[in-house]
């Protein structure tokens, strides 16, 4: 069985192409454009991993990361922040807050895949 991946990004110039990539490596991907929405979408089909914006309209990436890993039932997920907020602070605040990794735009197609499978795959 794939394994489920949801993308969360404002950005349709960020969205499209990983969408395109983590397809094309045998993901199944699931899209939100806000935080509300990538609640609704974790809540529907509970997604192995989140690529997560930090600047999302509404509720913002660190809150549905706090939101996710409150809750029961969505705490395995794997969390990768992807995000422009490349400060010491923010990186810190996001892996406080319970991510698995932290990616700053702009980033290599290879550094996001790389992640993501050593992270769903696990070692070895």
């Amino acid at each position: 069985m794939p394994k489920k991946i949801l993308i969360v990004d404002d950005e349709p110039n960020i969205v499209v192409p990983l969408q395109f990539l983590m397809e094309q490596n045998g993901y199944m991907v699931d899209v939100a454009y806000s935080g509300e929405e990538a609640l609704e979408a974790i809540s529907r089909s509970c997604p192995d991993l989140m690529l997560l914006d930090i600047m999302l309209p509404g509720i913002d990436g660190f809150e549905v990361c706090q939101i996710v890993r409150l809750n029961e039932k969505w705490r395995d997920i794997k969390i990768i922040f992807l995000t422009a907020k490349g400060r010491d602070v923010d990186v810190a605040k996001g892996m406080v807050l319970g991510a698995d990794a932290y990616i700053i735009k702009p980033f290599s197609n290879a550094e996001i895949l790389s992640r993501v499978q050593s992270l769903l795959e696990g070692p070895g």
